[in-house]
C-alpha cells in the first residue's frame, strides 16, 4: 500500500464525514452554496454537498435579552439613569431577513431603546418617572414592535429595571421624605396631646361637678338639719329668733373644739371688729339663758311625764266594811 492511495483514501473519508452536520435545538443553520442562500437547515442531523454548500452562519432562535442603560433628563431638569431590559427572538419563518437583513441586531435594539426613552422621558417630571415606568416600557416595546419585525426579531418584553438619579438628587429626596415623615410624627404627636388635654378637661369638668354635686348636697343636708333643729326648740317654746342664735353659737364653740382637738394646730381665732366681743357676749348670755330654759322645760316636761304613768290609789271610803270584806 503506497502513500498517494492512503493520501487519496484521507481525502475521500474527509469529504465523507463533512457531508454531514448536526444542529442544534432552537438553532438555525443558514446553507449558502457559492456564495448564494441555499437553504435553512433546524435541528438533527443534516446533509450537505462537500466543497460545494458550506454553513454561512447559525441564528439562535432562543429568547435573548438586552440590557440597556441610557442617561437622559426629566421635565424638571434632574439627570436620571434608566436600565431598560428588552427581551427579543428570532421568529423561526422570518430567519431569513434576520440573517440577511440586519447585521447587528444588539446594536439596532439600543439605537432605538435610546430614541424612544430620550423622546419619553424629557416629558416628565422625576416623580412622574418613577409612577409611570410601566407606560415608558410599553412606549419602548410598541416602537421596537413596529421597527424590529421588518427584520425578522420579535420582541417579547420590555421592562424599565432601574431608575437611578444623580446623587445630589436622591440625597434630597431622601431629606424631602424624612421631613414628611417627621412632620407626620408631629401631627400624630399633637393629635395626642389634644386628646389627652381634652379628655383631662374632661374629667376635671366631671370632678368639679360631682363635687358642687356634693357640696349642694351638704348644703341641702345642713340646711334641713338647721330647720328641723329650729322646729324642735320651738316646739320648747323658744321663738326663731333665739333658736338660730343658739345654733350659730353652738356651731361656733363646735369649730373651735375642731381646731383645739389638733395638737400641731398654730391658729389663734381674734375678734376682728370692737363690736365684736361684745356681740359673742351677747350670743354666750342669750345661748345660756336659751340653754337654761330648755333644760326647765325638759324637766317639767319629764314630771308631767312621769306623774301620768303612776298608778292612781283610792282609798276605801268606809274603812270597816274593808275589814270585813277579808
Amino acid at each position: 500500500m503506497n502513500i498517494p492511495f492512503l493520501f487519496l483514501l484521507f481525502i475521500a473519508l474527509f469529504i465523507f464525514l463533512s457531508s454531514f452536520f448536526t444542529v442544534k435545538q432552537q438553532t438555525a443553520v443558514i446553507i449558502e452554496r457559492f456564495g448564494k442562500f441555499q437553504s435553512i437547515r433546524h435541528s438533527g442531523l443534516q446533509l450537505k454537498i462537500p466543497l460545494i454548500d458550506r454553513i454561512a452562519g447559525r441564528v439562535n432562535l432562543k429568547i435573548q435579552q438586552l440590557d440597556v442603560i441610557i442617561e437622559t433628563k426629566t421635565k424638571d431638569n434632574v439627570f436620571v439613569k434608566l436600565k431598560v431590559s428588552v427581551q427579543f427572538m428570532v421568529v423561526k419563518e422570518t430567519v431569513y431577513d434576520a440573517f440577511y437583513k440586519l447585521e447587528y441586531p444588539h446594536d439596532q435594539i439600543t439605537s432605538y431603546v435610546f430614541d424612544v426613552v430620550r423622546a419619553e422621558v424629557p416629558k416628565l417630571k422625576l416623580d412622574d418617572v418613577f409612577e409611570r415606568k410601566d407606560d415608558i416600557a410599553v412606549a419602548v416595546k410598541r416602537e421596537l414592535n413596529e421597527a424590529m419585525t421588518t427584520y425578522g426579531y420579535t420582541i417579547i418584553n420590555t421592562l424599565v429595571t432601574d431608575i437611578d438619579p444623580d446623587i445630589q438628587v436622591k440625597n434630597a429626596m431622601n431629606r424631602i421624605n424624612a421631613a414628611d415623615r417627621e412632620k407626620t410624627v408631629a401631627e400624630f404627636e399633637a393629635e395626642a396631646s389634644r386628646i389627652r388635654i381634652v379628655a383631662k378637661a374632661k374629667a376635671e369638668a366631671e370632678s368639679k361637678r360631682l363635687q358642687g354635686q356634693g357640696i349642694a348636697d351638704q348644703r341641702r343636708e345642713i340646711a334641713r338639719g338647721l330647720v328641723e333643729s329650729v322646729d324642735v326648740l320651738n316646739r320648747v317654746g323658744i321663738n326663731s329668733q333665739e333658736a338660730s342664735a343658739l345654733i350659730v353659737v353652738t356651731q361656733h364653740y363646735d369649730t373651735l373644739q375642731a381646731i383645739g382637738a389638733d395638737t400641731n394646730s398654730n391658729l389663734i381665732l381674734l375678734p376682728n371688729s370692737p363690736q365684736a366681743g361684745s356681740e359673742m357676749l351677747n350670743n354666750m348670755v342669750a345661748s345660756f339663758s336659751a340653754s337654761n330654759q330648755v333644760g326647765e322645760m325638759m324637766k317639767k316636761n319629764k314630771k308631767i311625764s312621769s306623774k301620768k304613768e303612776e298608778p292612781k290609789y283610792e282609798e276605801p271610803e268606809n274603812p270597816s266594811e274593808e275589814i270585813d270584806e277579808v
